[in-house]
């Protein structure tokens, strides 16, 4: 595909998307100094920061942030081009970095950056890297669902027994990437047929927190959601999470699918050595330690390096085998449009 036909599709999918994850709004409008490392992040604010902090404690070298979404931060890349100041893209999920892969604009990341995290947390053309992970759950209420009655597949809420009975922030980029690893293990097909079970069966809430937040006041007895809204919350006050339990559903099930969070370097970048080292060390022990040890309850993917304690281990939640760099954005909001889901 040639670059401005994968500009123009990377744009319209930016406009389709209602997206609902947590970073902020792009500022495009500001300021950047040229002589600085540049980050364009749609990845947890709080996260970037800590990370970026770290680096330049380590290094010296200074970082700036440019925080977005996720697919529009991917779509500003493929629209910027060669004349992009972002050195470095961290996204939430690896649909966004697939739009930035497929325009050709990601450099190639050192061999031993790569080396840093299993070949199962990253695409296997090497062009970028898994740097956090994040597994798929259903969020239920034990008073509203017994455990005896849940579903054995996420391909299950498709079903008539579910309507009404189950919620989604399907508006937003999280919600999306597991819409794509539907896509990546059940075809077209099958991922058209779930998506007309969704729009009859579930109920739409504005983010993951409102939809988890829904099934603890008994609003609907389950939701899909990423595991760290839950475990954030029951680190804290357990407001929003206190009636409720998680469900993994393992077998190598779509809903136990594990989201990516990618690290890349651009081709334009100004200043290509410290982008590199960046990757490397947010990678790397140093940088999967500030992950660890954040608030953020997503799990490290370097190699070594534990998640936090409350976790389930990674290596035993049994997701479906996919490949990042395979995962389909842009075929993914238009399957959902036309099921009248976007």
């Amino acid at each position: 595909m040639k670059r401005r036909t994968l500009a123009l599709a990377a744009t319209a999918l930016a406009a389709a998307l209602v997206t609902t994850a947590c970073g902020g709004d792009a500022d495009a409008e500001a300021a950047l100094d040229p002589d600085k490392l540049t980050v364009y992040s749609s990845q947890h604010e709080n996260l970037t920061k800590a990370w970026a902090d770290a680096f330049t404690a380590e290094t010296g070298v200074e970082v700036q942030i440019r925080s977005g979404k996720d697919a529009s931060m991917g779509s500003q890349i493929v629209a910027e081009g060669d004349r992009s100041p972002a050195d470095v893209f961290l996204t939430e999920n690896s649909p966004a970095m697939t739009i930035v892969q497929d325009a050709g604009l990601f450099a190639p990341l050192d061999a031993a950056t790569l080396a840093q995290v299993p070949q199962s947390l990253r695409p296997s053309n090497g062009q970028w890297t898994g740097a956090a992970a994040r597994a798929t759950v259903l969020v239920y209420n034990p008073s509203k669902l017994p455990e005896s009655q849940l579903p054995k597949s996420l391909m299950d809420l498709a079903d008539p027994a579910w309507q009404g009975r189950w919620g989604a922030a399907a508006t937003g980029a999280d919600f999306q990437a597991i819409v794509s690893a539907v896509l990546a293990t059940q075809g077209e097909a099958k991922t058209s047929q779930w998506l007309a079970g969704l729009k009859t069966n579930a109920k739409v809430y504005a983010n993951n927190i409102a939809t988890m937040k829904a099934v603890n006041a008994g609003e609907v007895p389950a939701g899909v959601i990423y595991h760290y809204y839950w475990y954030r919350d029951q680190a804290k006050t357990k407001e929003g999470s206190a009636s409720t339990k998680l469900h993994y559903f393992g077998d190598q099930d779509p809903g136990a699918f594990v989201s990516v969070s990618g690290a890349g370097v651009l081709k334009a970048s100004k200043h290509a050595a410290d982008a590199q080292r960046f990757v490397a060390f947010v990678t790397g022990p140093k940088g999967q330690d500030v992950l660890a040890k954040s608030d953020a309850m997503e799990y490290p993917v370097g190699t070594g390096v534990a998640a936090d304690p409350a976790l389930p281990p990674l290596a035993d939640l049994d997701p479906p085998a996919i490949d990042p760099a395979t995962l389909n954005g842009p075929k993914v909001v238009e399957l959902m449009t036309g099921a009248d889901v976007l």
